[in-house]
């Protein structure tokens, strides 16, 4: 999986424990943005700070899975439609 960090967007403090727990490739926000699945996370601010982008559907679904573990949220899980180029958005509650 690849990450990539939004230019000008402040990381959260819960921002190196997603990098500790979800196996990372640092790559150009715009080769993440091709992945098959894209991933969002919003800062503090509430604006979308990091991109992570995964090719395989298990790949995906473990990194969901682990940024629920971090008590982080998806606004997009009850709903079948991306936003803003996301297929999942996680924020603090």
């Amino acid at each position: 999986m690849k990450t990539a960090l939004l230019d000008g967007k402040k990381p959260p403090h819960f921002d190196k424990h997603i990098i500790g727990n979800i196996l990372l490739d640092i790559a150009p926000a715009d080769e993440v943005r091709q992945e098959k699945m894209v991933i969002g996370v919003r800062n503090d601010a509430g604006e979308i700070y990091r991109l992570i982008g995964a090719t395989k559907v298990n790949s995906f679904m473990n990194a969901v899975e682990e940024l629920f573990d971090l008590g982080l949220v998806d606004e997009l899980q009850d709903t079948e439609e991306p936003r803003d180029g996301c297929d999942a958005i996680f924020s603090e509650p």
